[in-house]
């Protein structure tokens, strides 16, 4: 990237993104008053971690791998965590989101080339949103694939209805279909009955990981779709929504309590994540059936292999319930992206359906030309893209928070720093790596 330069006067204050969201939400009172009233962007966040380019990915680990894949979803929520909590503190002690502090900070080309790989990145998200909705759709209910993927659509008028009620009513909504998924795996994981040996085991990272190209490439899926580029734009937006103190005492509780708030949110979508990969380890890995890598076949075999009746159906619902509950940040991080980047102010309901609309199209195309099983294919890629994007917003989010200007003297402390560098260039070197088994 290149040096950091001080932002041009004309967008050194930037109109808010998500203006009618914008400190809306008030904070004061006691430590545990505060807390509940900054509990929620976290949870909006975490919802991009378990969205159903994850189920994909896990259901493909778990079941090709057993419970090896573990250390990776363990290791994935650790680097969400450190990375999500410096997108909180760029909010909240700039004053400015990731895509207004990229505009503000580097040159035009470079800018626009970012924002770019960030419209790409929440394209490859919606992707995934749009195909785990219309799968757990055709589940259920039997609906076409392709009237599935079109109704998906209108979930950009239930964000608007939620969103003009309050941003507290969208962030209840969001806790309470994440509260439905994690009930159906508590069920799921009681009814497949793990071996907690193999569990323990698959905590502890091996090699294999790494040496095998076929387990890498699901490992570096699994990575995109936990660290998901799109979250950083967004966690660093939505805590602007809290209105507490301007003032540096004011901002440093406010970066403590967004750090509670994220870690608690994040520890449940690992709760999740994980639980995926377990299922499909205990019902399809131990059968011998190692080949089950669509969500089709995943709902058709729980049931039997399981020895459940309602496996299944369960299931569905929990997919239905994630499919439904990622529209909601997807779309909401298209809007910001957009409004960062380029300053469009177009009314919500136009950017919200472009943004949708982005994803519907190719996802439409896919379905049409190959059915469900380009489907999930084009799930488990998503999650690849999406990893390959990641470093274009983390090195900024890192380069950015170090700086005390910027950050009015509330910047990561240096072990942070170091610690957020570090994670860059693990990433960086798992794509590059991934791309080197492509190319041999």
């Amino acid at each position: 990237m290149p040096p950091l330069a001080p932002p041009p006067a004309e967008i050194a204050a930037p109109r808010p993104s998500l203006a009618e969201s914008h400190r809306s939400v008030a904070v004061d009172g006691g430590f545990w008053r505060r807390l509940a009233a900054f509990s929620g962007p976290g949870y909006l966040v975490a919802v991009g971690y378990m969205d159903p380019g994850n189920w994909a990915t896990d259901i493909a680990g778990g079941s090709a791998f057993g419970y090896t894949l573990l250390s990776v979803i363990l290791l994935s929520n650790g680097l969400a965590v450190v990375l999500q909590a410096l997108a909180a503190r760029l909010g909240i002690a700039a004053g400015l989101d990731l895509a207004q502090a990229c505009r503000a900070q580097y040159p035009r080309s470079v800018s626009v080339a970012l924002f770019v790989l960030a419209q790409g990145a929440i394209v490859a998200c919606d992707l995934a949103e749009v195909l785990g909705t219309a799968i757990g759709l055709q589940l259920l209910f039997g609906l076409p694939l392709i009237g599935g993927v079109v109704l998906t659509g209108l979930d950009v008028f239930l964000i608007l209805a939620l969103q003009h009620r309050g941003f507290r009513r969208l962030e209840a909504f969001v806790v309470a279909l994440m509260a439905i998924i994690a009930l159906c795996f508590v069920w799921e994981l009681v009814a497949a009955r793990p071996d907690m040996a193999g569990i323990l085991a698959g905590l502890v990272p091996q090699r294999a990981v790494v040496a095998d190209p076929a387990m890498l490439y699901v490992a570096i899926g699994i990575v995109g779709a936990t660290v998901m580029p799109h979250n950083l734009y967004l966690h660093s937006s939505i805590v602007q929504t809290r209105s507490f103190a301007q003032t540096p005492a004011g901002r440093r509780d406010a970066i403590a309590l967004a750090a509670i708030d994220g870690t608690l949110a994040l520890t449940l979508a690992l709760f999740v994540n994980a639980a995926i990969l377990i299922l499909a380890a205990a019902a399809f890995h131990r059968a011998g059936r190692t080949d089950v890598a669509e969500i089709a076949d995943a709902y058709r075999l729980l049931s039997p292999l399981l020895g459940a009746g309602a496996a299944s159906l369960v299931f569905a619902v929990a997919l239905l319930a994630s499919g439904q509950n990622s529209t909601v940040t997807g779309t909401l991080a298209g809007q910001i992206v957009a409004e960062g980047f380029l300053d469009w102010r177009l009314a919500p309901w136009v950017q919200r359906l472009a943004t949708r609309g982005l994803a519907i199209v190719p996802a439409a195309v896919v379905v049409a030309a190959a059915g469900g099983a380009g489907a999930t294919r084009l799930l488990v890629l998503s999650q690849v893209v999406l990893s390959f994007q990641l470093p274009f917003a983390v090195v900024p989010l890192v380069q950015f928070t170090g700086r005390a200007g910027l950050m009015r003297g509330h910047q990561a402390p240096r072990w942070l720093g170091a610690l957020a560098w570090g994670i860059a260039a693990v990433l960086i070197a798992l794509n590059l790596k991934l791309l080197v088994d492509f190319v041999t």
